[in-house]
């Protein structure tokens, strides 16, 4: 384990020596290229920043107006029957948006339930199995010009479905109920 440390110290300082090196032995004008790529960096976050303003104020306004709790209340009843815990699922719809509003909500589980608790794991381990799928296709479809998504929803939706699931059997076979 102490080997591990000792080498995740030495990753990125390693990475980025190699990079200037090899760097110079392309005889590359590696001030310039680092410039360069920067304006290309800025350039994407100017075309991309008012999908990114869009989606935390949809996040904020879905939250502050109480449609999160009113979606919660109506599938609490399926939930229940599934076995789901209703108390995760403003978690796993947030987490489709945005990741920072996620893991508010996350840390809310862990203050009311604690983080040992069955919710508090559950969250955890949903946390590391789900992925923000409407802020990183927007992202990325947009930086690059893709306009027609065809099945990436779809698909990333049903990813992150399965992801929710396994997040619950997993900590019930883990840990119990």
């Amino acid at each position: 384990m102490r080997l591990l440390l000792v080498i995740s110290d030495f990753i990125i300082p390693v990475t980025v020596l190699f990079i200037v090196c090899f760097g110079c032995l392309k005889r590359v004008k590696l001030y310039e290229t680092f410039l360069e790529g920067a304006k290309d960096g800025l350039k994407t976050v100017v075309d991309i920043l008012p999908t990114l303003i869009g989606l935390i104020v949809a996040v904020e306004v879905f939250r502050a107006g109480g449609l999160l709790d009113i979606m919660t209340n109506l599938i609490r009843p399926l939930a229940d029957r599934c076995g789901f815990p209703a108390e995760l699922a403003p978690l796993s719809l947030i987490r489709l948006v945005s990741s920072s509003a996620a893991t508010g909500l996350l840390l809310d589980i862990f203050q009311n339930f604690g983080p040992d608790s069955f919710l508090g794991r559950v969250s955890s381990v949903m946390m590391s199995c789900t992925e923000t799928v409407f802020y990183t296709m927007s992202l990325y479809f947009l930086s690059i010009g893709i306009r027609k998504t065809r099945y990436t929803l779809p698909c990333a939706l049903v990813a992150n479905f399965v992801g929710v699931i396994a997040a619950v059997v997993l900590v019930q076979m883990a840990f119990g109920k």
